[in-house]
């Protein structure tokens, strides 16, 4: 499997992949390269819909010149304390906030979501989510906001003044409960439409039926989500090795 960034040829490839309506994972295999690359690069260069391989070759070579600008010529990734790989984690983190930022989630808010998630601890100041970012405090503190906003974090207070933000084990139940009340609204604002436009006309029928296709998605979302609750708190199952003699087939 090739290695290093991608040739504007493999870009081009990209292109008329995503023209076809090929998904990511069969560009990749054709590519010989990661799925995960192939996601970060498209949605890093405007998405599906609007990826252009000659720009998205410009603007990495925009990016690699900027960071040689800006990085010490000595520079190199320290290793982690954990025997992590700090450039497959970095790498990682990239393609989760590009995912998010598929997802509708703007950019700012994907990195710090992406951050807090990676983290053991789940937690991190305003300060230390600055500078992994390397972005101002402002920047941090907007994301914050809107993440708060969501339910996707909550504030604690921690040591002198400071705030600590924490992305809690059931984020995700959070989430799906707040987009199933958020459908939900659609749903009756939706119906009070119907009776606005009267029943019966064809605007009315189809604002009805809209309804009541956003009801039961609202009302099969919050139900998986509560069914599914239990698995967020549970530990992982260790897959046994089939060679292990104490685990015979």
């Amino acid at each position: 499997m090739p290695g290093g960034r991608l040739t504007q040829q493999e870009r081009q490839q990209i292109a008329v992949g995503l023209a076809d309506g090929l998904a990511y994972a069969e560009i990749a295999r054709r590519l010989d390269r990661p799925t995960s690359t192939v996601t970060r690069e498209v949605m890093r260069n405007g998405g599906p819909t609007a990826y252009r391989a000659d720009l998205a070759h410009r603007a990495t070579e925009h990016r690699t010149h900027r960071r040689r600008q800006a990085a010490p010529r000595d520079q190199k990734t320290p290793p982690q304390a954990d025997g992590r790989d700090a450039e497959a984690v970095r790498e990682f983190e990239e393609t989760f906030t590009t995912v998010l930022m598929g997802s509708g989630m703007p950019k700012m808010m994907s990195r710090v979501m992406a951050c807090l998630c990676l983290t053991d601890s789940g937690s991190l100041t305003a300060s230390e989510l600055a500078q992994r970012l390397q972005v101002s405090p402002a920047s941090v503190s907007k994301a914050v906001a809107f993440l708060d906003s969501q339910g996707l974090v909550r504030r604690e207070a921690d040591e002198g003044r400071r705030e600590r933000y924490v992305v809690d084990d059931d984020v995700w139940y959070q989430s799906m409960m707040a987009s199933a009340r958020s459908i939900a609204q659609v749903v009756g604002i939706a119906r009070q439409g119907v009776g606005v436009l009267g029943p019966g006309s064809p605007a009315a029928a189809r604002l009805e039926n809209v309804a009541r296709f956003l009801d039961f998605v609202s009302e099969s979302t919050a139900r998986a989500a509560e069914q599914a609750r239990d698995i967020l708190h549970s530990k992982p199952e260790t897959a046994s090795n089939p060679a292990d003699p104490a685990n015979p087939l």
